[in-house]
Formats: structure tokens, sequence, C-alpha cells
């Protein structure tokens, strides 16, 4: 079979899955990046690394479930510091109503009690009487699992070129479009969804799995990064303003933490943080085609969660077209 070249466009979380993606299948990649490094103006960078496609599903279209769950075993090949010990959503007492609403929009979850919540969390014990418990679902740090995919991409002998732009007529046989709200020069529809995200170090708390919080206005939730650090975030805000995180935001997300646990109270800020997300009007993710060009965008929340999926059907679609281009060359030489 011929070897197909490809240039990836863009080194976020749907960029660097779709070139190792092509990699691993026999493609010459090359990625492109006009960002200065790794991570520099990538939303991926900010984002929470949950891989919880079913509570994901209290809030979005079935198909979330059925292109997210497969991802969760393609982090764990990939990337080994994939954490695979389930996720939590809570509510204080006052809102119990929202928890129950919660279940009814999803599944395969377990209704828990305090001590089933104790015995997950130890450190939550007593605080809450009842929770939602997903045990499949898992989580990542997205710095260190687009690192990890960096380092992988280079042992392939895959380039990333940095501080690079994208080519205006690219010498490859397909060029792949990842590069978020920066492509709606091309995708016209693409709208931003602001994300809001706090990072703190408490030596007096300790979590195994994130913990989602029912909120009245935004779903907020707190996921481990290990040593004591916590990234809170609030991802559904619908604002195309690109600045620092708001004073009202930080303050939700800051009660959320204090909510969870009082000796939240007491953390240190590391650091704060903002940035956009490209999503469609549906808010789910799609690969879109135009002659050789595919345009991976549109993962809304979902990014680390979906981007598996829609790196693995542009790899089928390029690996069948270059077998059939290469079963066509063998019959015509063959026939000469």
């Amino acid at each position: 079979m011929s070897q197909a070249k490809v240039i990836v466009v863009g080194a976020g979380v749907a960029g660097l899955v779709t070139a190792l993606e092509l990699a691993e299948r026999g493609c010459a990649v090359e990625v492109i990046e006009r960002g200065r490094a790794l991570g520099d103006g990538c939303c991926s960078w900010q984002a929470g690394g949950m891989l919880a496609p079913w509570c994901e599903r209290a809030t979005t279209e079935p198909v979330v479930v059925t292109r997210g769950v497969p991802s969760i075993d393609w982090w764990v090949k990939h990337f080994p510091g994939t954490v695979r010990k389930g996720s939590l959503v809570l509510a204080p007492p006052r809102d119990q109503v929202d928890l129950t609403r919660f279940a009814e929009r999803t599944e395969r979850y377990e209704w828990i009690d305090g001590d089933r919540i104790a015995a997950l969390e130890p450190d939550l014990a007593g605080r809450f009487r009842r929770a939602l418990f997903f045990p499949d679902e898992g989580h990542l740090t997205p710095r260190l699992a687009l690192a990890a995919l960096e380092e992988r991409l280079s042992k392939l002998g895959v380039p990333i070129r940095y501080g690079t732009e994208a080519p205006a007529n690219p010498s490859a046989d397909y060029l792949i479009d990842c590069r978020g709200l920066a492509a709606r020069d091309r995708l016209v529809d693409l709208r931003g969804v602001r994300g809001e995200m706090l990072v703190i170090r408490s030596r007096d708390v300790s979590l195994a799995r994130p913990v989602r919080l029912l909120h009245p206005r935004i779903p907020l939730y707190i996921v481990p990064r290990g040593d004591g650090v916590f990234m809170i975030g609030a991802t559904m805000i619908e604002s195309e303003e690109r600045r620092g995180p708001s004073v009202r935001s930080t303050v939700e997300l800051l009660n959320a933490a204090y909510t969870l646990h009082p000796a939240f109270g007491e953390a240190e800020i590391v650091e704060l943080g903002a940035d956009l997300r490209p999503a469609f009007p549906d808010n789910l993710p799609a690969v879109r085609r135009k002659g050789t060009i595919f345009y991976v965008n549109g993962l809304y929340r979902h990014g680390f969660l979906l981007a598996p999926a829609l790196a693995r059907e542009v790899a089928d679609a390029i690996s069948l077209e270059t077998s059939e281009r290469s079963d066509a060359d063998l019959r015509q030489r063959r026939s000469a």
C-alpha cells in the first residue's frame, strides 16, 4: 500500500490525536502549529480532561456516549497517566431534586449513600447523603497527555513545526484542519463557548476521582491532578469574550470548592485561566470534508473525550482511499 502524505494543522488535542492515529497506520505525517510551543494559544491546555461519556449524556446527545466510550480505552492505551476510577456527581441538600433529574437523563450509574461516598472519598465523609457514581469513567491531566502525544509522535518520526502558519498550497495528499476557532475562516457556523478554570493546591483534601457539583446556573467540576493540586472548571458559558476569568465566575468556582469541603477555603490559588471552546450549532463535533481537506472541529467541551473518535474517522477514510488507489495501480500495472 502506498504511503499517504498528510499535513495536520493544529497541535491541540484534536490535531495531535489525529496525527498519531494516522502515523500509526503508516501515513507520512507532519504537524504545523502557529503557536510557539506546545499549548501556546491552545484551548486544550485549559481543559478538564474528564473522560465521562455517561455524565455528559445528561446534557448531550446519545452520540457522545457511543463515540466517547471507546475513547477511554484509546487513552488508557496511549497515555499511561489515564486514571479510571469513575466519577461522582453530588448536589447540596437543597438541590437534591437536581440530582434526580440528572440521573433521569443518563445511565450506567449507581445511587450511593453517605457510607459509600465515604468509602470512595474519605475526605467527603458526612458531607453528602446521596450521590451518583459512574464507575466506568476516567480522567487525565491534559497538559501531561499532550506532552505524551508530542513525545510519541517524535518517536514515530513525525515533526511538529511550531511557529508556522498553514501553507496556502500544501504539498501533501491530504490536509487535516484542526485549528479550532481559528478555522472560522472556513467554517462560518463555528462559535465560541467560554470555559473558565481555576487551579488550587491543598494538602488538607484528597480526591481520587472527578467530582461534579450540580449548580443552578453552570455545571461545575473538580478534578484531582495529584500532589494536592485540583482543577475547578466551568465550560458552558455562552460568551465569545476572550479575556481573563470574571469575578463572578471565579467566586462561583471558589464557592464550589468550599461547598465540597471547607478546607478548600485555605487552599493556595495556583492559576486562573479562560478560553473559548469551538462549537457547532448542535454542540456536536464533526468531521467535514472538502476535496482533500478534512476539517476536524466543534469539539465543544468534549475535546479529550471525542478526539480519538474523530481521528479514527479521518484515518479510516484516508486508509480506505489509499488502499483503493494502491489496488487500482496494481491492477493497471498487471494489465500493462
